[in-house]
């Protein structure tokens, strides 16, 4: 189908990548978050559809990778959804979002932090304009919760673009439900076909977009093909302890 030929084809980060945005997060695929878009529905359903700041929304969730194309986007879910409910409905469903085992996708702290999902440390400085050459990180929860948020900001920025290009998407339109949702993922593709082919997005200068040339990892795995379900495990808080512990070492070893 044409979609899945639009859709990035996700590729993890590899050993020698040099981005200082991705370079710690070696077997990354991109990051992942929910974004509303105001939709118009009858009015036995407003309720559902009613998120948290009142507005009629539908709840999307956008998987990009660090070159900000779509790996993945599910509309539909009503606006009063929670971010993690809508993503266990992506990876249960037969042609849905699938993550491989052994690589992951950073995720923000409304999201568990699971097997192939990446979560910031909670209750510690998180948003990218907390840290300050006067005021920098000072633990290994902080440090490692400034390096994940300049990376996963790709999908915040990657929803702006796809906002602030196409009107529809951010106000709501006199079409059913079911045809906005339909609209929001062909505006996920023409936003997928102009950076694959374009040699410039005229949006670009707006937010600095980067873009890597990254390499496929290959490698055998005797471990399921994809993560079936989210769930905490001491194994994934091991693995996230030894990272941040790696990148904290590496940022004292420099003299900070």
């Amino acid at each position: 189908m044409l979609h899945n030929l639009l859709l990035k084809k996700p590729e993890p980060i590899p050993e020698d990548c040099t981005n200082n945005n991705w370079k710690y997060f070696k077997n990354c695929l991109g990051a992942l978050d929910g974004t509303h878009v105001k939709v118009t529905v009858p009015a036995n359903l407003r309720g559902r559809y009613r998120s948290r700041l009142a507005d009629i929304d539908t709840n999307v969730l956008g998987v990009c990778a660090p070159d900000m194309r779509f790996i993945y986007i599910l509309p539909g879910w009503e606006g009063s959804a929670h971010d993690g409910r809508v993503l266990r409905d992506a990876i249960s469903r037969l042609d849905g979002f699938q993550v491989p085992q052994g690589q992951y996708y950073l995720v923000d702290a409304g999201y568990t932090n699971a097997n192939g999902f990446l979560a910031p440390y909670r209750g510690q400085r998180y948003h990218l304009g907390g840290w300050t050459a006067q005021n920098p990180p000072c633990s290994v929860e902080e440090y490692f919760n400034m390096l994940h948020a300049r990376a996963r900001n790709i999908i915040e920025r990657c929803f702006g673009r796809l906002k602030g290009r196409w009107a529809i998407l951010r106000s709501p339109s006199y079409f059913p439900i079911k045809t906005h949702c339909r609209i929001i993922m062909a505006c996920a593709l023409l936003h997928n076909l102009i950076l694959q082919n374009m040699a410039e997005d005229p949006l670009a200068s707006e937010d600095g977009m980067m873009q890597d040339n990254m390499e496929i990892l290959e490698g055998e795995n005797d471990e399921p093909e994809f993560i079936t379900h989210i769930s905490t495990s001491n194994e994934w808080t091991n693995f996230r302890n030894t990272l941040s512990q790696g990148m904290y070492n590496s940022y004292r070893a420099r003299g900070h």
